[in-house]
């Protein structure tokens, strides 16, 4: 018989423990004990893999990819089902996904991380979105506010299930009630987080969101970012979210958040560029961003170790300069 004890001090996040009852290695996120998957990107791809899926500057049906655990250029890895860019990226262990996109376009498709090849349709979004931001975790791909076609903002949130294909369902809103977009996402296994972002009738916003992603309903307030800001780029592994600077006040500032918990960001450190819009992904050490919205198209790709603080390392160079790409990774901090 298991005897549940209350420990001598607050159990740390992040902590390990091996549960006797289900014979399973877990970690604590702040919040609950998680199971540690069975299954990893080492497994599949040699090591967290990451997609650049999709953009501008160059030909925006492009897909590049990067492995993560490793320093170099991006590889090519196949062709998006729909040029577009401005979209919401999220990804599985298994699928990687783009989700709306300028051209207007409400299409969601995917590809498999762990081979090379073009994007497959999966099914559409409830309207044309483009400027959204998305998150997942193990089951449940979440894509957060953006804009319409005619540039007006709305607050819903959607949700796939990235097993299936099919077409997006209702999740619920985000806090602002005059819609919101050029967010950015990021999660843990248990908790969505969607920052910074633009409304018609305040320009910029320091508003930091967040989700449980295994349920629905509306976001609740999490905290603010240093400095209101939208464009920014957000990655994290399962206990941390790191952010980089956004516009209008283009910077070098990385900040960082516990995601378990509730509050403003803190300082991380220094990106090697100031500019704007980089799409970020993680593995569950290193969280990396490359190409820019602006204020130009970039090929530099950048990594830092998420648990420390620091400023940013090269980590390699695009096929050539991006801008409006989307980001995802097999090891980001959703899935464990």
């Amino acid at each position: 018989m298991t005897i549940n004890q209350s420990p001598l001090q607050p159990t740390p996040v992040g902590a390990f423990r091996f549960n006797t009852d289900s014979s399973k290695l877990e970690y604590y996120d702040g919040n609950q004990w998680v199971n540690v998957s069975s299954t990893s990107p080492e497994t599949q791809t040699g090591g967290t893999r990451g997609l650049f899926y999709s953009g501008a500057n160059t030909a925006d049906d492009v897909i590049q990819f990067i492995n993560i655990s490793t320093i170099g250029n991006a590889t090519d890895f196949g062709n998006a089902a729909v040029s577009s860019n401005k979209a919401a990226s999220f990804a599985s262990r298994t699928r990687g996904f783009k989700a709306g996109g300028s051209p207007a376009t409400n299409s969601i498709e995917f590809v498999t991380i762990s081979s090379t090849g073009n994007g497959t349709d999966f099914g559409d979004l409830a309207n044309q979105y483009s400027n959204n931001c998305g998150l997942s975790n193990s089951t449940r791909g979440v894509i957060g506010p953006g804009e319409t076609p005619s540039s007006s903002r709305f607050n819903a949130i959607e949700y796939v299930t990235m097993s299936s294909s099919g077409n997006s369902v209702d999740f619920g809103d985000s806090t602002n009630p005059n819609q919101i977009g050029n967010n950015a996402g990021m999660a843990s296994p248990t908790r969505g987080i969607m920052a910074g972002g633009s409304i018609p009738s305040t320009p910029v916003v320091a508003t930091i969101d967040y989700i449980t992603t295994s349920t629905t309903g509306n976001a609740s307030d999490f905290g603010d970012l240093q400095t209101a800001q939208e464009r920014v780029g957000c990655c994290s592994n399962a206990v941390r979210g790191v952010i980089t600077s956004g516009a209008p006040s283009v910077s070098n500032t990385i900040q960082y958040l516990t995601i378990a918990t509730l509050g403003d960001t803190l300082d991380f450190g220094d990106a090697t560029t100031s500019s704007y819009g980089k799409t970020g992904m993680a593995s569950p050490t290193r969280g990396v961003w490359g190409s820019a919205y602006g204020p130009a198209a970039t090929d530099v790709i950048e990594y830092v170790h998420i648990m420390t603080t620091g400023n940013a390392l090269d980590f390699g160079n695009l096929l050539a300069d991006r801008r409006k790409t989307q980001g995802s990774s097999n090891g980001h901090g959703g899935l464990g």
